[in-house]
C-alpha cells in the first residue's frame, strides 16, 4: 500500500477505503501482486534444477490462497490434518503435500497415511510405533540441528530444548531404529526459526543436515525448511535470500555429487511469500486522552491480530482515511477486555472517530491465529487479483460464533 496524491492505493490503485465501504471493517486484504513477487523471488534466487518450492500454509490457510499458490507451481507444507484436508481441497496432488505435524497421535498419522501425502516424524517413539503400524509406508524424518536462531524465543525452533524434531544426538539411535525394523527413509527435514537474517545460519544448518543425510542411502528429497525475514519498519533489513539461494543451491549440487544422484532440495516458505501482501483494516471507535497518554481504540484486537502481544512483533500502522493530518504520538489499543496494545508512542496522522486505520504486514499469521475471544466475531478476507476485489472468506456472524454449542436445560 502506498500513498499517492495524499492518498493510499493498493496495487492498480485500488482504494482500500472503498474496499472497506463494500466489505465492512474489520478487515483483511491481501494482494495477489505481492504473493506472487515474493514467490518468484524466492524461485529466480535457487539454481540447483531439482528446486521445490512447498508453502508453509499454516501462515495463511484460506482455500483460495492456497490454489493460488498451486497455479504457481508450488507444492504444500502442513502440520495438522486440517492443514493436509485444506491442501487435498484446494487441489494438491498428495504427493505435492509433506505433513510435518508436532505431538500429533497416531490416529492421525494414519488419517495422512490414507490420504497417500508425504509424512514427516519428528520424535523417536512416533518412529518405534512406524514398524508396528505403517512399516510399508516410507517417511521423511525432521531433525534437530541445535541452532538457536531466529527473532525471539517463541519463533526459534531449532534448538536444543525445543519441543521439535529429533536430537541431532540421537541420530545412532535413529539409525538403529530404521535398521532393525526396515524402514524406509526417503527424505530429511529441518526448520530452524523465523526472521533469520544470518546466512551462515542457512549454510551451517544444511551442513548439519546433509552430513546426517550420507548414513541415510535412500532419500529422494532434503527439506531446509526456510526462516526468511521480511522488512516491517520503513526501511527495514531483510535476509538477503538471493545469497542464500545461491550458496545453498551450489552446496547442494555439490553434496549430491558425493551422495551419487541428484535429490530434490525443498523449502517451505510461509511469512516471506505472505506477510508483505496483507493487510488488516479497522475503524477508531473512540480517541481517549488520558493524564500521560493519548489513546487510539480500535473495532479489533488480538483476537484479529495477536503478533503484537504474542511476539512482540511491529506493524506499520497509519491513517488511511486522513493521511495528509499532522502527526500525533499514540499508543494503538484494541477493544478485548485484556491488554492488547497495538503500538505504543508510535506517531500517525492525527486521528478522529470512524477513521480507517491500516496494519500493514498483516498477512501472515494474522488471521489464521485470530479466534472468537469477548464473543466477537471474525472479520472478512478480501483478496485483489488483477485489479479487482473478491471475497473470499465471508465476515463471521454471532451465530458463526455460537454454532455447534448445545443448550442444556438446568
Amino acid at each position: 500500500m502506498e500513498l499517492k496524491n495524499n492518498k493510499y492505493q493498493l496495487t492498480d490503485g485500488i482504494d482500500p477505503l472503498e474496499l472497506c465501504k463494500e466489505f465492512g471493517t474489520p478487515l483483511y486484504v491481501y494482494d495477489a501482486a505481492i504473493m506472487e513477487r515474493q514467490y518468484q523471488r524466492i524461485t529466480a534466487a535457487y539454481s540447483y534444477p531439482k528446486f521445490k518450492v512447498h508453502y508453509a500454509c499454516k501462515a495463511l490457510s484460506n482455500l483460495s490462497v492456497l490454489r493460488f499458490f498451486k497455479k504457481l507451481g508450488s507444492a504444500l507444507d502442513c502440520v495438522s490434518i486440517g492443514e493436509v484436508k485444506l491442501g487435498l481441497r484446494a487441489g494438491y496432488a498428495p504427493e505435492d503435500i509433506l505433513y510435518t505435524p508436532n505431538f500429533a497421535g497416531l490416529e492421525e498419522y494414519g488419517e495422512a497415511v490414507a490420504a497417500g501425502v508425504k509424512i514427516n516424524i519428528d520424535a523417536i517413539p512416533m518412529l518405534e510405533n512406524w514398524g508396528l503400524h505403517f512399516k510399508n509406508v516410507p517417511i521423511c524424518i525432521r531433525i534437530n540441528p541445535h541452532l538457536m536462531a531466529g527473532g525471539n524465543e517463541k519463533i526459534s525452533v531449532g534448538h536444543i530444548d525445543s519441543k521439535f524434531g529429533i536430537s541431532i544426538h540421537q541420530l545412532p539411535h535413529v539409525l538403529r531404529i530404521v535398521e532393525n525394523q526396515g524402514l524406509n527413509v526417503i527424505g530429511l527435514h529441518m526448520h530452524t526459526g523465523s526472521d533469520i537474517l544470518d546466512v551462515d545460519v542457512f549454510l551451517r544448518g544444511a551442513e548439519i543436515l546433509l552430513e546426517a543425510a550420507r548414513k541415510f542411502p535412500n532419500l529422494q528429497y532434503i527439506d531446509l525448511g526456510s526462516g526468511y525475514k521480511v522488512p516491517y519498519k520503513p526501511d527495514d533489513i531483510e535476509t538477503d535470500v538471493e545469497e542464500v539461494g545461491e550458496k545453498l543451491s551450489l552446496f547442494f549440487a555439490e553434496f549430491c555429487k558425493e551422495y551419487g544422484r541428484e535429490l530434490t532440495l525443498m523449502i517451505e516458505p510461509g511469512k516471506f511469500l505472505v506477510s508483505e501482501a496483507g493487510y488488516l483494516f479497522a475503524k477508531c471507535t473512540l480517541v481517549k486522552q488520558t493524564t500521560s497518554t493519548a489513546f487510539v481504540g480500535l473495532e479489533t484486537g488480538f483476537n484479529h491480530l495477536i503478533r503484537p502481544m504474542f511476539y512482540g512483533s511491529y506493524h506499520k500502522i497509519v491513517n488511511v482515511t486522513e493521511p495528509t493530518f499532522k502527526p500525533r504520538i499514540y499508543n494503538v489499543v484494541g477493544n478485548i477486555c485484556e491488554t492488547d496494545t497495538f503500538a505504543v508512542d508510535r506517531r500517525i496522522a492525527e486521528v478522529v472517530e470512524g477513521d480507517v486505520i491500516g496494519f500493514y504486514n498483516a498477512g501472515a499469521y494474522g488471521y489464521t491465529m485470530a479466534s472468537n475471544f469477548n464473543c466477537r466475531p471474525r472479520p472478512a478476507e478480501v483478496m485483489i487479483y488483477k485489479g479487482k476485489a473478491h471475497l473470499i472468506r465471508k465476515r463471521e456472524t454471532f451465530e458463526d460464533v455460537i454454532r455447534g454449542q448445545i443448550e442444556v436445560e438446568m
